[in-house]
């Protein structure tokens, strides 16, 4: 079955041409062939501010180019969000957006007379396909990959988003060319499953 997918492009150069992008490429090359609809978003050429309170969070209303993303993940039933690994975690710019865009009335909302949680964006899966220079096993077995499970836990499901994967890909720096050709084949399969 054709399904729905938001890409968001989480690489802060808006310049592109870095292994993220190629991934990208590769993903909705896939996807497009097999007939899913998809909505591709570079995050890095979206224009809005960084979130300074909670009154801000809570009651501004987002920037035009961020609401845009939030209509894209509120019809697609898989995320897909590309970054390179900064710091042991997501990039300034990714959590930056995602505190934009992951509101309260949106992502996560409160029911009833103790004003429990509710998360709002339940039925959606995600993935995450994260590039870094170290080898991926040491990020995942060494470090813990505490800022990816802090993105998937507190963030992602925290909002009803799940299952979530990962594809963590590392030594892109001094990847050879068979190898990187290899990953790309794996993204356009990704992408032809919509996973």
């Amino acid at each position: 079955m054709p399904s729905r997918i938001a890409l968001l492009q989480g690489h802060p150069d808006p310049a592109g041409g870095h292994f993220c992008h190629a991934l990208e490429r590769a993903y909705a090359q896939g996807a497009k062939a097999a007939g899913h609809e998809l909505r591709q978003f570079d995050l890095a050429r979206i224009e809005f501010p960084l979130l300074r309170t909670r009154d801000q969070w809570e009651s501004a209303p987002p920037p035009q180019g961020v609401q845009e993303v939030q209509e894209a993940i509120a019809w697609a039933g898989h995320l897909v969000l590309f970054f390179p690994l900064w710091l042991g975690t997501m990039p300034a710019l990714v959590k930056a957006f995602l505190e934009q865009a992951l509101r309260p009335g949106f992502a996560i909302g409160t029911s009833g007379l103790d004003r429990r949680w509710v998360r709002l964006l339940g039925g959606r899966s995600a993935r995450l396909v994260v590039t870094m220079g170290m080898p991926a096993f040491v990020y995942r077995w060494y470090f813990g990959s505490h800022g990816l499970k802090g993105l998937e836990r507190n963030v992602l499901r925290f909002c009803g988003i799940g299952p979530i994967r990962e594809t963590l890909i590392g030594n892109v720096e001094g990847m050879r060319a068979a190898r990187r050709e290899q990953l790309l084949l794996t993204l356009r399969a990704l992408g032809q499953a919509g996973r």
